[in-house]
């Protein structure tokens, strides 16, 4: 598979990740998922590439629950996708159970796949509406020959639907017939069906009202609880992750900006971004609320076709320096601050001194995106930003 190579977006200052461990059961290390954007009708001709996912390293230990959380188009989704070998990788690895997953093909990549199942955004859209409940299950448990007679797959549908809640009769029932939050509990019991390891949760609970989404979040944790479940769950809003997360991981325009376990991540936000993202979460105290410090970005997400050079948040960073902000790529790093865990990283090259109250918030000027590095003199423009910005 061919890499795409871009000067301005090295990556050889990535952190080092830890060593094999036996409680590791996702390994991803130096992963890009880059897509090529193309023009011509006759000469089909690349001039350029969106840098989807560029460099990202994470560990996912067995048992625990990941959140990766980030803007609407910093990458997080497509992450997911290649986890599961759904996009294909530009560059890196992910092992999965000591099994480069990247590498694995037809029937050797179908029957891995009982491992690694998961639950999409939208419910409706990810169910075949001309199939019942009972089909729908069926075919995931028969694609890798877990029916072994109709008695003990009939019994296995019912312990499906009654761990996501669901009563008996649903079976029969097709996917227009049920709420939202119904056939969300549906696509948790389809991936329950084939006995996984671990479940990439996208935007689980987005598309849901909020009394509905807290109950499919407990009863993720319940599932996880009952069955030793390991999860990814990819999202936005800040709150479900801190309820749902052992680790948080930010992405920032197709790389991890800070990681850490969730209650120090909430309680000590050390990245620029990560403080400005929770700067905006209010505070059910209207005291605190008036006291507390709010940080407004100034500027767009840029375009993950033309990322900027060195740090991808300089151009929205109220701390950034005149020197290595917008040369240097900074490595997701441990950083030398007293009361912060080793499993604290953050990609900053100023963590510290922004930590300690050496560098003070400056007024940010916005910065226009620039289409042209993208194309070819006298060619016509890319069509819109989200075309090519809704990739997260």
């Amino acid at each position: 598979m061919t890499s795409t190579v871009n000067p301005d977006h090295d990556t050889s200052g990535a952190a080092e990740t830890e060593t094999d461990r036996p409680d590791v059961l996702l390994d991803v290390r130096g992963v890009k998922v880059h897509f090529p954007i193309r023009k011509g009708i006759i000469f089909d001709k690349v001039i350029g590439h969106v840098y989807a996912v560029d460099g990202v390293d994470l560990q996912i230990r067995r048992g625990e629950t990941y959140g990766l959380v980030g803007e609407s188009g910093c990458g997080k989704s497509t992450l997911g996708r290649a986890i599961l070998n759904l996009e294909p990788l530009t560059e890196g690895s992910v092992r999965f159970d000591g099994v480069d997953i990247a590498s694995l093909k037809g029937e050797e990549l179908r029957r891995r796949r009982q491992d690694l199942q998961m639950v999409f955004q939208d419910p409706m859209s990810s169910l075949d509406p001309r199939q019942s409940v009972e089909s729908l299950l069926l075919e995931s448990m028969k694609a890798h020959d877990l029916v072994e007679d109709g008695a003990t797959a009939s019994q296995r549908l019912r312990e499906l639907l009654a761990a996501v809640g669901l009563p008996p009769a649903a079976l029969k029932k097709y996917p227009h017939e049920f709420s939202g939050g119904q056939r969300q509990r549906i696509g948790i019991a389809r991936a329950l069906s084939v006995n996984p390891k671990l479940i990439v949760a996208d935007e689980p609970v987005s598309a849901l009202d909020v009394s509905v989404q807290a109950q499919v979040i407990n009863l993720l944790e319940d599932l996880q609880k009952e069955f030793g479940l390991t999860y990814l769950v990819v999202a936005h809003d800040l709150a479900v992750v801190r309820h749902i997360s052992d680790r948080v991981g930010v992405m920032y325009l197709g790389a991890l900006a800070e990681e850490a376990p969730a209650d120090d991540l909430y309680a000590r936000p050390l990245h620029p971004y990560t403080r400005a993202l929770l700067s905006a979460v209010p505070v059910p105290d209207p005291v605190v609320e008036d006291q507390r410090e709010r940080i407004l970005l100034t500027g767009d997400l840029p375009s993950p076709a033309n990322p900027p050079s060195g740090c991808r948040f300089h151009t929205r960073c109220p701390w950034r320096q005149p020197t290595r902000c917008d040369t240097e790529r900074p490595a997701l790093r441990v950083v030398n601050i007293d009361g912060v865990p080793e499993d604290h990283r953050v990609a900053c090259h100023w963590a510290e001194q922004i930590a300690s109250g050496e560098l003070r918030p400056h007024e940010v000027e916005a910065v226009a995106v620039e289409q042209t590095a993208l194309i070819d003199e006298g060619a016509s423009p890319i069509m819109g930003p989200t075309s090519i910005g809704e990739i997260g």
